[in-house]
């Protein structure tokens, strides 16, 4: 994942600046200014807030007045796009709500809706959608009937319960049904870009609504386009490392009656910033062929002495009666951003159609 420095940095604000200055001759623009020499040290979505109201300030009057500041420099400069449409759109929806008419707030939807496709007008839709969310949603289900890809993925992108980078929507996760319809006209679109997002909204709803999850990826499958398939086995992929019946069960992993050796590891011991390695032998000892979804998961030692664990994927294979596969990984526990490891006792499990094995214990060693 990019930094943010990579993304929104003094060269993104000056070009924000000179966008603006051109669709507003003569203008101070003293916070933009100085807001570019602000932006170290700051998170992707606090660079992004920088921006946006050091813009509110440098341009006075209503939310008409700062929309047509914007259609301007998108109309007369060639490089209005890229990551400086964050805050703008930041903007325009924060100017919108502020107003508090709905001819603002129908103008700012149609104003992200045209945006879009010059980065995403996703984060700044949060603020409309937490402003009105009914309006909102009106106006977005005219965006799912789109010829514009980006339009239609913005509809799906957009209300997504948990989207990356952005604020939350309290009544979107208060009301979990609120956005299937959105998904219900998506999910067959005829870009990948559109049916990603959709399955990623799916994945983030089955977060908090599992059967609704799985119930809505049903009455797709039931009438389903070429993609649908793989479609829902992504956005039910939560699910599946959760072993969640239902979504094991839509999928075709049913129970199955296993024989299972495993998982044996290479060492007990693992430096730390190391790696062990695991392999399992696995037989369907049933009558019948069995599907298989093949996980493991990982118990880690936190720093309370307590355990939490994560799923990692394996692999999915249909197995024979008496057929016998070996499964093997190397699971590595280099520092990462994203995961703090502690030294203590771990364990590696085989999870199997949501069905752990025994586990396999070993220490992780303390640093130097």
């Amino acid at each position: 994942m990019p930094f943010a420095d990579e993304l929104i940095n003094g060269h993104t604000a000056r070009l924000l600046t000179r966008a603006i200055r051109t669709a507003l001759p003569g203008a101070d623009l003293a916070s933009l200014r100085a807001a570019a020499r602000r932006l170290d040290d700051l998170s992707l979505r606090a660079r992004a807030d920088l921006l946006r109201d050091a813009l509110l300030t440098d341009v006075p009057g209503d939310y008409a007045e700062l929309a047509r500041v914007v259609r301007a420099a998108r109309d007369g400069v060639p490089e209005f796009g890229g990551w400086l449409i964050w805050p703008v759109t930041g903007a325009v929806a924060t100017k919108a709500v502020a107003e508090g008419t709905e001819v603002a707030f129908d103008d700012a939807m149609a104003l992200l809706a045209d945006l879009t496709g010059r980065l995403t007008s996703e984060f700044a839709l949060r603020v409309l959608l937490c402003h009105d969310l009914d309006r909102a949603l009106g106006i977005i289900a005219g965006w799912t009937a789109s010829p514009d890809a980006d339009v239609r993925r913005l509809a799906s992108e957009g209300t997504r319960p948990y989207l990356p980078w952005s604020i939350r929507v309290p009544e979107l996760i208060a009301r979990p049904g609120a956005t299937v319809p959105v998904l219900d006209a998506l999910y067959g679109d005829g870009s990948e870009y559109v049916r990603r997002s959709v399955a990623n909204h799916l994945n983030d709803l089955s977060r908090d609504q599992a059967d609704l999850a799985v119930a809505t990826a049903r009455r797709w499958l039931d009438a389903p386009a070429p993609t649908t398939g793989r479609l829902v086995r992504h956005g039910l992929r939560t699910l599946v490392k959760r072993g969640h019946p239902g979504a094991l069960d839509l999928l075709g992993f049913a129970p199955a009656t296993l024989e299972i050796d495993g998982p044996v590891l290479d060492r007990t011991c693992v430096p730390f910033g190391g790696s062990v390695h695991f392999t399992a032998t696995i037989r369907n000892a049933g009558a019948e062929d069995a599907r298989l979804a093949i996980d493991y998961v990982v118990h880690h030692h936190k720093a309370n002495g307590s355990r939490s664990n994560k799923t990692f994927k394996l692999t999915t294979r249909t197995l024979a009666p008496n057929e016998t596969i070996t499964v093997t990984r190397e699971h590595s526990f280099r520092p990462l951003t994203t995961r703090r490891y502690h030294p203590g006792p771990h364990a590696i499990a085989l999870q199997i159609n949501g069905v752990t094995s025994d586990r396999a214990e070993f220490e992780l060693l303390a640093p130097g």
